[in-house]
C-alpha cells in the first residue's frame, strides 16, 4: 500500500544523510594533513522534503518505508539519488543500494554502492565509499564500518589531490596516500593510520607501519612537522626536523632543532601567545659552532658559541592606535644572517618600539629604532655609526572642514637621536660626514594651505601659503679632519669648510608664498584621445639658513627627475629645507587610442630665480651636489611610457646636461608578460657624481625572465651586470613544475662579488597539496 508518511520519510532522509555525513567525516582526514571535513547535516527551520521514485510503500506489518525506482530526494539542501531506499522502524535500520550519489550543499559529491546503518548512526556498513570535494581531493574506500563507542573503520582506503588523466583515467595519479585501515575515534579525536604508503608516480616511496594524527574536530595538535634540508657552502649540508607543541588555546610554540655537517646542531624555537587584544612571539637560537674556522678569520662568523632572542608583539589598543615592538639581540652581529634565522635574517635588521594612531583626518606615528648592521665585521664600526634613534615622532592633521575655502594642513615632526662613533668617509677630493658622534634633536612643525581656482576658459590656479619653524640642539663632536688619498692617488687632507656649530641650540624658520598654473587641452582625433597639461610654479621663500651649520640626518638621499619637479620641497626630509626664489615649468601629455595603446610622458625645467639656491649649498654630505639643481638654471628632466595592449610596457627617463644636453642619469625598463614569456629589463646610468661620493660612471642592467615550457614546467632567470666593471654581482636560475595538486622547484643562486658568509645557496621545494611541503633550502642573502 502506498502511502505519504511525511514524518517517516524526513526521519528517513535525515538519517541517510547524517549517516553519509558521518562517514565522509571520518574518511576525509585520511591523509595526515587534510582539513575541512563536513559534519553531519542540521536541518534548517522550515526545512521541507522532497521525495520522488517509481514506487514508494509502507507496509505497516513489517513496519518498513521502501522507496524503489530511481529514488531522488532534496532535503535541507542535500540532494540524493539511489536504486532503492529503505527503512526499517523495528530494528532502526536504514539500507540503500544502487548507485548511491549524494551532493552535499558545498558541492561535494559522495558516492557508494550500499549503506546499511542505525538510525541513529551508532553501528553501520558503507561499500565502496567515494568523495570527490570541490577542490578536487578525492577518497576512495572498499568500505567504511561505524561501531560502537564512536569508532569508523575505513578498510583499503586511497587518498590524492590529483585530477585523474584525461587520456588514461587508469592510470596511477601522480601520488596518492594508501592505507589498509583507517580508525577514526570521535571520543579521543584522533585518526589512526595503519599501513600507510606514500606513492609518487605510481612507486612507493615513504612507509609507515602506523600513525596517529588528530581529526577534522581539532584546530591544533602537538607533533612532528614536516622536515626540511637545507646546503649552503660554509654550513654544509642542514636537516630541520621541527616540533610543533600546544600549550592552551592562545599559547603555542615551535622547537626547531637543524643539524648542519659543518657546523653542528642549531637550536632554533618560537613561542607564540594571542591576547584579546593581541599577540606576541618570542623567538630564540644557539649554537656550539664545531668549525668556526670554516668562515673567514678574524671575521664575527669566527666564533664558536653563538646565540640570539628577539620579540615582536603588536596590540591593538582601540580601533584607532596600536602599540608594538621587534626587537632583537645576539652574541655577534652577523648570527641571524649567516643561518637566515626566522624573523630577524634582514642586515640591517631594525629594532623598533612603536605607537601609531589614525584617525579620519589626522596621523600620529611614534617609533624608536636601532639598527643591527648585520656583516663580518668584528669590531661593529658599522652599526656603532648607525644612529639611535629615541623618538622619531610624525603627527599629520587635515581640517575638517575649509579654511578661506581652502585646505589647511598641519605636519609635525619630533627626531631626537645619537651615535657613538663617527661615520664619516671620501671619495675622490670631497668628504661626506654621514653622521658624527654625539646627539642630535629637532623639533619642526609647518602650516600649509592651499585652495585651486577654475576660470571659465579652464585655467587651474592653486595659491599655496606655507610656514615652517625649527627648534635644533646638537652635542658632540665636530666634522674631523684626516688624510687620505684621491683618485689620482695624491695625498689630501680633508677638512669640513662649513660653519658647522657642533655645541648648542639653533632656530629656523621658513616662509613660503606659491602659485601653480594649469591648464589641460583636450585633442580629440578619429581613433585617439590626448591631454596635453602644461604646468607652471613659482616659490618665492627666503634664504635656507643654517645649511651646512646643523646635521643632516633624514635628507641624504637626493635624486632629481621628472617625479620629482613639481615638488614643492625636493629634499626627502626634514633637516634640509628648500629656501629662495624658484620656478617649475614643464608639460605632462596622456594618451590614449583605440586599439589599446597607452602613452604618458613628462618634460620640465626648473629655476633658481632669487636667493640662495639651497642645492648649491654643501652641507656634512654634499647633498645637493651633482644633483642638476645645483646651477640656477636646472638639468632637463624628461620621463615617457608606452603600454601596449600585446602585454609589454616601455618606460623611460633622463636627466640631461641644461647646456650641453649630455645624459646625466638614465632609468629605462622593459615588461613584459606574455603567454609564454613574462619578465623585465631594467638599465640604469648614473654619471659620475664626485663632489656627492660616487667617483666614476656606474652602469647597471637587471634581467628577470620567465619562460613556459608546456601546461607544467617552466623555467626563470635572474642577473644583475655591473656594466663599467663588466662583472655579473648576482645571479640566479630556477625550474618549476606545477600542476593542480603538486609544485616543484629547484634554484640555484650566488652573489659572485659577495663578501657574506655563505656565497652560494641551493633551494627546492616539493609541495603536495592538502598535504604539505618539503624543503631543501639554502640561505640566500
Amino acid at each position: 500500500m502506498a502511502v505519504i508518511d511525511r514524518g517517516n520519510n524526513r526521519r528517513l532522509f535525515a538519517a541517510l544523510l547524517t549517516s553519509l555525513a558521518v562517514c565522509v567525516a571520518a574518511a576525509y582526514p585520511l591523509p595526515v594533513f587534510a582539513q575541512g571535513s563536513p559534519l553531519a547535516p542540521e536541518a534548517a527551520d522550515g526545512a521541507k522534503m522532497l521525495l520522488r521514485a517509481n514506487d514508494l510503500t509502507y507496509n505497516q506489518d513489517t513496519q518498513r518505508v521502501t522507496a524503489n525506482g530511481g529514488v531522488q530526494i532534496y532535503y535541507n539542501k542535500y540532494r540524493m539519488v539511489a536504486q532503492r531506499v529503505e527503512y526499517d522502524q523495528n530494528t532502526g535500520r536504514v539500507m540503500a543500494t544502487g548507485n548511491i550519489e549524494l551532493i552535499e550543499p558545498g558541492g561535494n559529491r559522495i558516492y557508494a554502492d550500499s549503506l546499511d546503518v542505525t538510525d541513529n548512526f551508532g553501528e553501520g556498513f558503507v561499500n565502496s565509499l567515494r568523495v570527490e570535494t570541490t577542490d578536487n581531493t578525492r577518497l576512495l574506500a572498499e568500505s567504511a564500518e561505524q561501531l560502537p563507542e564512536d569508532l569508523m573503520v575505513l578498510n583499503n582506503s586511497v587518498y590524492t589531490a590529483c585530477l585523474p588523466c584525461a587520456k588514461r583515467p587508469d592510470r596511477a595519479p601522480l601520488w596518492q596516500v594508501k592505507a589498509q585501515r583507517v580508525i577514526r575515534d570521535g571520543k579521543a579525536h584522533t585518526i589512526r593510520l595503519e599501513h600507510a604508503k606514500f606513492e609518487l608516480f605510481g612507486m612507493p616511496i615513504g612507509y609507515l607501519p602506523f600513525v596517529t594524527v588528530p581529526d577534522e574536530t581539532v584546530e591544533r595538535k602537538s607533533g612532528f612537522l614536516f622536515p626540511r634540508a637545507s646546503v649552503t657552502d660554509k654550513l654544509g649540508v642542514g636537516i630541520t626536523v621541527p616540533y610543533y607543541h600546544v600549550f592552551s588555546p592562545s599559547m603555542d610554540a615551535t622547537i626547531t632543532p637543524t643539524y648542519y655537517t659543518k657546523q653542528g646542531l642549531l637550536l632554533q624555537g618560537e613561542v607564540r601567545n594571542r591576547f584579546e587584544s593581541g599577540d606576541h612571539t618570542f623567538r630564540f637560537a644557539f649554537i656550539d659552532q664545531k668549525s668556526p674556522r670554516g668562515f673567514a678569520a678574524g671575521t664575527s662568523d669566527d666564533v664558536e658559541q653563538r646565540g640570539m632572542v628577539a620579540s615582536t608583539a603588536r596590540f591593538e589598543i582601540n580601533p584607532r592606535w596600536a602599540f608594538g615592538w621587534n626587537v632583537m639581540h645576539q652574541t655577534d652581529n652577523n648570527f641571524s644572517y649567516t643561518y637566515k634565522l626566522t624573523g630577524t635574517s634582514a642586515s640591517p635588521f631594525t629594532n623598533d618600539i612603536y605607537l601609531t594612531g589614525i584617525g579620519q583626518r589626522n596621523y600620529f606615528d611614534l617609533h624608536n629604532y636601532y639598527f643591527d648592521i648585520q656583516d663580518t665585521s668584528k669590531s661593529k664600526t658599522p652599526e656603532k655609526q648607525q644612529a639611535i634613534v629615541y623618538p622619531s615622532l610624525d603627527y599629520v592633521y587635515y581640517a575638517p572642514e575649509p579654511v578661506a575655502g581652502g585646505e589647511l594642513s598641519i605636519t609635525t615632526n619630533f627626531t631626537n637621536l645619537s651615535r657613538r662613533q663617527d661615520d664619516f668617509y671620501a671619495l675622490g677630493n670631497t668628504a661626506r660626514y654621514r653622521g658624527l658622534e654625539g646627539s642630535y634633536s629637532r623639533f619642526s612643525t609647518e602650516a600649509e594651505w592651499k585652495r585651486t581656482f577654475t576660470t571659465d576658459e579652464g585655467l587651474l590656479l592653486t595659491p599655496l601659503l606655507a610656514a615652517r619653524g625649527d627648534l635644533l640642539r646638537q652635542t658632540g663632536d665636530a666634522p674631523p679632519s684626516f688624510s687620505g688619498v684621491n683618485n689620482l692617488g695624491v695625498p689630501v687632507t680633508y677638512n669640513y669648510n662649513g660653519d658647522f656649530s657642533n655645541d648648542g641650540g639653533n632656530a629656523r624658520y621658513m616662509l613660503t608664498a606659491g602659485l601653480e598654473a594649469r591648464y589641460p587641452i583636450l585633442l580629440e582625433a578619429a581613433n585617439s584621445t590626448h591631454v596635453l597639461e602644461p604646468v607652471a610654479q613659482i616659490f618665492a621663500r627666503p634664504n635656507e639658513q643654517l645649511a651646512g651649520g646643523v646635521m643632516n640626518e633624514d635628507s641624504q638621499s637626493f635624486v632629481f627627475d621628472a617625479t620629482s619637479l613639481f615638488d614643492r620641497d625636493k629634499f626627502s626630509g626634514f633637516d634640509r629645507v628648500e629656501g629662495g626664489t624658484r620656478a617649475n615649468v614643464g608639460l605632462r601629455y596622456n594618451g590614449s587610442f583605440d586599439n589599446g595603446i597607452g602613452l604618458r610622458g613628462i618634460v620640465g625645467q626648473s629655476y633658481q630665480l632669487a636667493g640662495l639656491n639651497s642645492f648649491a649649498t654643501p652641507d656634512l654630505v654634499n647633498v645637493g651636489a651633482d644633483s642638476g639643481l645645483e646651477t640656477d638654471v636646472s638639468d632637463f628632466v624628461a620621463m615617457a611610457a608606452v603600454d601596449l595592449p600585446q602585454g609589454y610596457s616601455i618606460q623611460g627617463q633622463g636627466r640631461f646636461d641644461e647646456k650641453t644636453l649630455d645624459l646625466r642619469r638614465a632609468d629605462a625598463a622593459i615588461t613584459y608578460n606574455l603567454p609564454r614569456v613574462s619578465g623585465s629589463l631594467i638599465y640604469t646610468n648614473i654619471a659620475a657624481q664626485p663632489d656627492y661620493g660616487n667617483p666614476s660612471d656606474r652602469q647597471y642592467l637587471k634581467n628577470a625572465s620567465s619562460l613556459r615550457i608546456n601546461e607544467y614546467w617552466s623555467l626563470s632567470g635572474s642577473a644583475t651586470w655591473d656594466l663599467n666593471n663588466d662583472r655579473v654581482i648576482r645571479r640566479g636560475v630556477g625550474l618549476t613544475y606545477a600542476d593542480e595538486c603538486t609544485i616543484f622547484t629547484v634554484a640555484y643562486a650566488d652573489k659572485p662579488a659577495s663578501t657574506s658568509a655563505n656565497d652560494w645557496s641551493v633551494t627546492a621545494r616539493l609541495s603536495f597539496r592538502t598535504l604539505g611541503d618539503i624543503n631543501i633550502g639554502g640561505q640566500t642573502d
